[in-house]
């Protein structure tokens, strides 16, 4: 294991690297990364740090998260096909920071669109924890989320529907493909404290996770609380997936592709797979972000439309392999 995740460890670090020395300006690798950690006059310094080093981190830390949590939701359910919008989160953020847009809310304040997809995710979580109830199990886990999701779904769609500005819409729309570009330090602050609270909270359930791999009825036999795991793991993914989708809009597919991806190499144990998702998750969506400002600089490719591309292939050999009765 020491291998694989030094192996990761190592790519992060320099695909951070090649995320802050990429971008139009071409600023060289020595200017660029002593500006960040000098500073000076000019503007090389204010590209560097203002603009190159918050994409940076909201790009890590967003991957990470995304990552650790469809691991955890993958352990959870005992399901390779579960990933973090399952519950419905994510899809609630959304509704929030679109209503922020509709209304010219994210105008009139600086951080009023993040903070709207905040208290988006936090009804969310409130109706999650309404619907499913203290006793009720993986299944009605789900059935909530999926209930939960169609009704941000709805939200959205009524939103566009009725939207009388055009322009309003159409930010909408760019803003649902997800992207970590054009933003601030400000953002990073309001998005990292909750989320590593989240994934603090996650790693926790690891132990939890493993002896629920025998069963729940062996997972109960071995001290596991259920329904003290299920709020830790609704907890966790909240923190982790509602201030990453109120910063970098909805990204998807990373929760699903990264935890398969990566399960051969640490075998079936989830306490392990849940720290090499998160790795894992930060490298692909470093690595996708130095890819849309590589592929097509001038058209703004959005960076949840290239892991849509990456994911949606791998997410349908899930459901053939499974459809076939194989082992996913």
């Amino acid at each position: 294991m020491k291998p694989l995740f030094a192996a990761l460890a190592v790519l992060v670090a320099l695909l951070f690297t090649a995320s802050l020395l990429t971008g139009p300006a071409g600023i060289g690798a020595v200017d660029g990364l002593r500006a960040l950690i000098l500073g000076a006059d000019g503007p090389v310094p204010i590209v560097m740090r203002e603009i190159r080093l918050p994409r940076a981190v909201l790009g890590l830390a967003v991957g990470a998260g995304l990552g650790l949590t469809g691991a955890a939701m993958q352990g959870y359910l005992r399901n390779p096909l579960a990933e973090p919008g399952l519950i419905g989160v994510s899809g609630m953020a959304a509704l929030g920071a679109v209503i922020a847009i509709q209304t010219g809310l994210s105008v009139a304040a600086a951080l009023a669109l993040p903070v709207a997809a905040l208290a988006g995710a936090a009804i969310g979580v409130a109706l999650l924890v309404a619907l499913a109830g203290p006793r009720g199990g993986s299944v009605t886990l789900i059935l909530a989320g999926i209930a939960i999701s169609a009704l941000a779904g709805a939200g959205t769609a009524l939103v566009l529907n009725l939207s009388p500005n055009p322009y309003a819409a159409n930010e909408i729309v760019f803003w649902l493909m997800g992207s970590v570009a054009d933003r601030s330090m400000l953002h990073v602050w309001l998005a990292l404290p909750p989320m590593a609270a989240g994934a603090a909270l996650i790693v926790t359930t690891g132990r939890a996770l493993d002896a629920l791999t025998l069963g729940e009825a062996a997972a109960a036999a071995m001290g596991v609380s259920p329904a003290g795991l299920r709020l830790r793991l609704i907890a966790g993914v909240a923190l982790v997936v509602g201030p990453a989708t109120a910063v970098a809009g909805a990204i998807g597919f990373v929760g699903l592709v990264v935890p398969h991806l990566l399960r051969p190499w640490v075998g079936a144990r989830p306490s392990v797979l849940l720290p090499a998702s998160a790795l894992g998750g930060a490298a692909l969506l470093l690595a996708a972000d130095i890819a849309v400002r590589l592929i097509l600089p001038q058209r703004d490719l959005k960076l949840g439309v290239l892991t849509a591309l990456v994911g949606a292939p791998l997410f349908l050999h899930l459901i053939w392999k499974t459809r076939s009765g194989g082992r996913v």
